[in-house]
């Protein structure tokens, strides 16, 4: 069984297991007298997952204080989880009671696959409390099924151009306002700074098909599409070949990173001065600026702007970020409920703003500033975009199809042909 079947089983399993299970032990304490319930939940110690560094330590150390001092005696735990995996992972936790954390981030384009088999608890009653109209609606509709809501947003977050502003004075380039300058100038950057080991014009580590998808769609292309329910594969598609081209006319002449890696700790590379401009989060500002880094002198040379695109707007980049849940499995629902609440308030979201990501939200967006990375990152997100909405991709984006694809690219393999590969797989893993 390939591992695309095994993650479409695993989850079916899931789901499975989640009907067969009762509500577990009553959480509530009855009185002697009337038979009420008790006000508070029984004291416990609460499991959170967050994935990567996109939620930086100081807010979780925030989270975990007033998590404490709001719940006495009841003590939050965050484990950290890598991107990479995380959808098995989640397959085999969530599906156990003995294993599942309580409440889980989970990837927007991923939130689908999950609530759909019944791995997150009915949440519908608490979005007024959590935000209601207030919350980024994308992100709400990504956690909802037959009417129902499942995950919210945590946080949004579109990528935009990072670039070395001294780097581009000594090549004599101009912030680039379509797509051709912009590939003019990655090439240029590499060309120009040959003397320097890995240099990137543009970095792009092979398996980085998230940033890579910016060049498929503004070329018209996607990755697939649905006519009549159906949903099928869409990489060998003319226009999705012209993008596909292009990633590896970028693979080959402006980036100089591993093209067997992915786009984790892009600030690594920068920090080291093998970097002209990457397509990065909002967050990499925090990253640079860390003294930890490296380079914490870096940030007076680095400039940024949104990916332009074709037609001289906004190029489609990926709309990343995160929903969040109450695994349908865990023993401590009201403790879990009272966590969402916490991580859904404004004191928590503003800090995301603070940080360079969008808020779940939308009122407390001015909490992102007025600065150029401010402007940069509401400019990307004007024409910024999803993965198809297929109730499976979470299977795609789990069999790494797409991560194949773009290191074969990478290393200078067919693009039609590897295309025609991926749409058989992706056809296969949605039907």
């Amino acid at each position: 069984m390939n591992r695309a079947l095994r993650l479409t089983a695993g989850l079916a399993a899931a789901a499975l297991a989640l009907s067969a299970c009762g509500d577990g032990d009553d959480d509530t304490t009855e009185s002697a007298a009337g038979g009420e319930t008790a006000d508070a939940p029984e004291p416990a110690e609460l499991r959170l997952w967050l994935n990567g560094p996109d939620t930086p330590q100081p807010m979780r150390d925030w989270l975990i204080a007033e998590f404490a001092e709001q719940n006495p005696g009841s003590t939050l735990v965050i484990e950290e989880q890598e991107w990479e995996g995380l959808v098995d992972r989640l397959t085999t936790s969530l599906g156990s009671e003995s294993e599942t954390p309580d409440v889980v981030e989970v990837g927007n384009t991923q939130a689908p696959t999950f609530t759909t088999v019944g791995a997150f608890a009915d949440i519908t009653d608490l979005v007024p409390d959590l935000g209601g109209d207030d919350l980024l609606q994308g992100f709400v509709d990504a956690g909802s099924v037959d009417g129902k809501t499942f995950a919210v947003p945590l946080y949004a977050g579109s990528s935009y151009v990072f670039y070395r502003k001294d780097l581009f004075a000594a090549s004599g380039i101009e912030v680039p306002t379509n797509m051709q300058e912009f590939v003019d100038a990655a090439v240029k950057l590499k060309q120009d700074n040959a003397s320097v080991p890995n240099f990137s014009g543009f970095w792009l580590p092979g398996q980085d098909w998230r940033d890579g998808a910016a060049f498929l769609w503004d070329a018209g292309g996607d990755f697939a599409v649905e006519d009549g329910g159906e949903w099928s594969g869409a990489l060998s598609t003319d226009e999705s070949q012209e993008g596909l081209q292009l990633v590896q006319r970028l693979f080959n002449e402006a980036s100089g990173a591993p093209k067997d890696a992915n786009e984790a700790d892009g600030h690594i590379p920068f920090c080291a001065g093998e970097v002209g401009m990457m397509l990065r989060p909002g967050w990499l500002r925090g990253q640079i600026e860390d003294p930890e880094a490296g380079c914490p002198d870096m940030i007076a040379n680095v400039g940024v702007f949104a990916l332009p695109g074709s037609d001289g707007e906004p190029a489609p980049v990926l709309l990343g970020g995160s929903n969040i849940a109450i695994s349908a499995q865990s023993q401590n629902p009201e403790l879990s409920e009272n966590l969402l609440e916490l991580i859904l308030s404004d004191e928590f979201q503003s800090q995301y703003a603070e940080n360079g990501l969008t808020p779940a939200k939308v009122s407390l967006a001015d909490g992102l500033g007025t600065d150029e990375f401010a402007a940069a990152t509401i400019e990307a997100v004007t024409n910024a975009k999803l993965t198809p909405a297929a109730a499976n991709w979470a299977t795609v984006e789990g069999s790494r199809v797409l991560e194949d694809l773009f290191v074969n690219i990478a290393n200078g393999g067919d693009v039609q042909q590897l295309a025609e590969a991926a749409d058989a797989t992706i056809a296969e893993q949605l039907g």
